[in-house]
């Protein structure tokens, strides 16, 4: 059966979804694509169901908590957006704080420690977090931050806390040099090795910046907003 690429492309968020599901059943905590997979998975149903785009949306929101995702996700998921057919057509759907209300400590509420500062700028339109542990280069796409300057660092604030900016926040941040034997495995995926690779680290910097993640180079801005918002999706394809 002959499909079209939008049914193909159904088929392949249907089978994400399930797959997220049965690793969820499992007692797993989600991922970034597991999470957003089921949510917009959700949405599809939702519309198929009847629902208005209103209802699927804010049905969608409710799917999933905070506690059913990795803790890194929360802050780098604020929204997913997915094209669903509604009974009046194809609409895209935004839902936006997609794991419900989650406590939210602004950055000069943090308890913050000693270390050379990284200033971080929230461009989004939504609340972005920043946890303890997160490798500064590859935090949310919507963050515009020296992200050559940050590599190999993480914010030093106490560890398991969450930084949070609003829209349009600028702030400096104090940040530590990550510890241990300093192996990146996880985050976006573009390091998967020694951070002190050279090689990786200029490639991981440029793969970003080409997916679109804010950065600034050698002082000046580099990437737009629009740009951003399909970040996330444009490096999973680089990824595949």
């Amino acid at each position: 059966m002959a499909l079209t690429p939008g049914e193909s492309d159904r088929l392949l968020l249907f089978t994400q979804s399930q797959l997220a599901w049965q690793r969820k059943a499992r007692g797993l905590q989600l991922n970034v694509p597991e999470a957003t997979a089921i949510i917009a998975n959700a949405v599809c149903e939702f519309a198929r169901d009847g629902l208005s785009l209103t209802e699927a949306r804010d049905q969608a929101a409710r799917v999933l908590t905070a506690n059913d995702v990795l803790p890194d996700v929360i802050c780098v998921v604020t929204e997913v957006r997915v094209e669903a057919r509604f009974d009046d057509g194809t609409r895209l759907v935004i839902v936006r704080n997609p794991f419900g209300a989650t406590e939210q400590v602004a950055a000069n509420e943090t308890q913050l420690l000693s270390g050379p500062l990284i200033t971080i700028v929230n461009e989004a339109a939504t609340p972005i977090g920043i946890t303890s542990h997160i490798h500064l280069a590859e935090v949310n796409p919507r963050l515009r931050l020296d992200r050559g300057a940050a590599y190999g660092h993480h914010l030093a604030i106490e560890t398991g806390s969450v930084v949070w900016l609003n829209p349009n926040d600028r702030v400096s941040l104090p940040m530590r040099a990550i510890g241990g034997e300093r192996i990146m495995v996880g985050n976006t995926g573009v390091i998967d090795g020694p951070l002190d690779d050279a090689a990786v680290r200029d490639r991981a910097l440029l793969m970003l910046r080409q997916c679109g993640y804010l950065d600034v180079v050698n002082g000046a801005a580099y990437g737009s907003i629009e740009q951003a918002e399909s970040a996330v999706a444009n490096l999973m394809e680089q990824m595949r």
